[in-house]
C-alpha cells in the first residue's frame, strides 16, 4: 500500500481532543490501516501521551504485515498494534466490545460502480464492496466512546450519503474541510469529523468548523497551507 495524499491529509488534519482531566488512556482505531501511515502520524501527534494506544486493522493480510513492520521500526512501537481483521468482525469480537475508542479514523474504500483492479488487495482497498459507508458508520459507532470522534476523508460526492447515515446514528459534523487540488479545480475530496451528541448538547445547535483547502497553488505543487499542515511529517 503506497503512501497517498488522502492518507497524509487525514493523518495531519483529524482533530485530537482530550480533556485535561481525563484519566483513562486515549485510544485510536485506524480502519483500513494499509501501510500504517495514518496510525503512525497519529502516534507522532500524540507522543506526549504515553498512555495513548493505537490499533490499525485491515482486511488484507499483506497490508497488516506491512503495517506491523512499519510500526516495529517506529519510535512509537510500544503504542501501536496491527490486526488482520475486518471491521465487522472486529466490532463483533468479544474483546472489542469491551474497548471503546476516543478517535476512529478511516480513509475508506471509495470507488463505486467502477472497473475493478486486477490486484485483489488494491481492489479491496479502493472499492466499497467489502466495506460500504453504512457498514463503516454502523460498526464504527459500536466502537466509539460516548463523545468520541469519527474522522474520514471521502469523495466530495459521498458527503450527502454520509451525512444522512450520521444523522441516523446520532452523529453531527464537528469539522469539515472541502479539498481542492488547486484553486482552479473542482473539489475532489472532503475531510469530515463526526461526533456523537450527548443529551445536553442536543439542546443547542451543534457548532461546525468548516473551511476550504488547496493542495497545490497556481505556481507550486504544494500550497503554503499544505506545507503548514504537513510540515511535521515530511523530511
Amino acid at each position: 500500500m503506497k503512501v497517498g495524499t488522502d492518507g497524509v491529509l487525514l493523518g495531519a488534519w483529524c482533530p485530537i481532543d482530550r480533556l485535561p482531566e481525563e484519566n483513562s488512556p486515549y485510544t485510536i482505531l485506524d480502519i483500513g490501516t494499509g501501510s500504517g501511515l495514518i496510525a503512525l502520524m497519529l502516534a507522532q501527534r500524540t507522543e506526549q501521551w504515553k498512555d495513548c494506544r493505537i490499533v490499525g486493522i485491515d482486511i488484507d493480510p499483506n497490508a497488516t504485515t506491512q503495517a506491523a513492520e512499519n510500526f516495529a521500526l517506529s519510535p512509537w512501537k510500544e503504542r501501536l498494534q496491527s490486526q488482520h481483521i475486518s471491521l465487522q468482525d472486529f466490532a463483533a469480537n468479544t474483546s472489542a466490545k469491551t474497548q471503546r475508542y476516543d478517535l476512529i479514523v478511516s480513509n475508506p474504500p471509495y470507488f463505486q460502480n467502477s472497473l475493478k483492479n486486477p490486484d485483489k488487495g488494491r481492489e479491496q482497498a479502493r472499492h466499497t464492496d467489502s466495506l460500504s459507508y453504512q457498514e463503516l458508520i454502523k460498526n464504527a459507532c459500536l466502537l466509539l466512546k460516548e463523545q468520541g470522534t469519527i474522522a474520514l476523508i471521502l469523495p466530495i460526492e459521498a458527503r450527502q450519503d454520509i451525512l444522512e447515515l450520521a444523522r441516523n446514528y446520532g452523529l453531527y459534523i464537528s469539522k469539515e474541510t472541502v479539498v481542492h487540488t488547486k484553486p482552479t479545480k473542482e473539489a475532489k475530496r472532503i475531510l469530515l469529523a463526526l461526533r456523537r451528541l450527548n443529551e445536553s448538547q442536543k439542546e443547542s445547535a451543534p457548532i461546525t468548523e468548516s473551511g476550504t483547502f488547496y493542495i497545490e497553488s497556481e505556481t507550486s505543487p504544494r500550497s503554503d497551507e499544505y506545507i503548514a499542515l504537513t510540515k511535521d511529517f515530511y523530511l
